[in-house]
């Protein structure tokens, strides 16, 4: 029996949090049990899930499961792309100068602000009138 190796990493993006698995194969990528055709109805999503793997030439190589829950479909599929790119680190550490210029290493920040008391959302406020 031999065992083949699995590298394991989270992605995370917004609220969606993307846990990924990479093992030796053939290139299937399957999303909470599913293809990713069948996941992703956006041609964007697919080809953002696929940029590390295009990148670094390593697509037809390994097969990708995930796990991802929460946030939309772009924030699911940006977690994803970021799971996969912190996974081809721990199989080559060579592979950190393209993926960093790209910019896939780097976790997007960005998150819906809060709203405010006192305000009618996060930075609107309500109409001001003298009288």
């Amino acid at each position: 029996m031999v065992l083949e190796q699995v590298y394991y990493a989270t992605g995370r993006r917004k609220t969606a949090v993307a846990r990924t698995r990479l093992m030796p194969g053939e290139g299937n990528i399957t999303i909470n049990n599913r293809l990713i055709d069948q996941y992703f109805t956006l041609e964007s999503a697919k080809m953002l899930v696929r940029q590390p793997l295009e990148l670094t030439g390593t697509h037809s190589r390994f097969d990708v499961k995930v796990n991802v829950c929460g946030g939309g479909i772009t924030g699911q599929a940006g977690a994803i792309r970021h799971g996969i790119a912190r996974a081809l680190l721990l199989i080559d550490s060579e592979l950190r100068a393209p993926l960093k210029k790209a910019g896939f290493i780097k976790r997007d920040p960005r998150v819906k602000e809060r709203k405010k008391p006192g305000q009618k959302g996060a930075r609107a406020n309500f109409q001001f009138s003298k009288r």
